[in-house]
């Protein structure tokens, strides 16, 4: 078996496994929830306009303004982030990046000559965020 080919079967197992499909879900659902969507854009707004505010020459900068904005920005992200949707979806993005990270790592390790069947592949996943966490193992 070529290497294309080898990448192409581990591609179709990744997508088989539940990480993928929980993950694909959990996307799914934040494209539908239109009240989440509405959050995003209206953080988004928030951004640029406070990047335009803090952007202009500190002659013209209203930094209250720069304040009050900074404060509404993050009481919009407060506010995504509280969304069972979007805090769903973190927990699943965070289960298959961790699934990713421990693909690169054999195959990193392979690369360094480890024998693929027996090396230790397991990075720590900790974020020190222990709200996208199952537990410390």
């Amino acid at each position: 078996m070529d290497v294309i080919k080898a990448a192409r079967e581990l591609g179709k197992a990744i997508q088989n496994d539940s990480r993928y499909k929980d993950y694909v879900a959990a996307k799914e659902a934040n494209d539908n929830d239109e009240g989440l969507q509405q959050l995003i854009g209206d953080f988004n707004l928030k951004r640029e306009n406070l990047q335009l505010e803090a952007n202009k020459p500190d002659g013209s900068r209203d930094d209250d303004k720069v304040q009050r904005l900074n404060k509404e920005l993050q009481s919009c992200y407060e506010r995504v982030m509280g969304n069972p949707n979007m805090a769903n979806f973190a927990v699943m993005k965070n289960a298959m990046d961790n699934l990713l990270q421990d693909v690169q790592n054999i195959i990193s390790l392979s690369c360094e000559g480890e024998d693929p069947d027996t090396c230790e592949y397991k990075a720590s996943h900790c974020t020190s965020d222990c709200s996208t966490c199952g537990g410390c193992h």
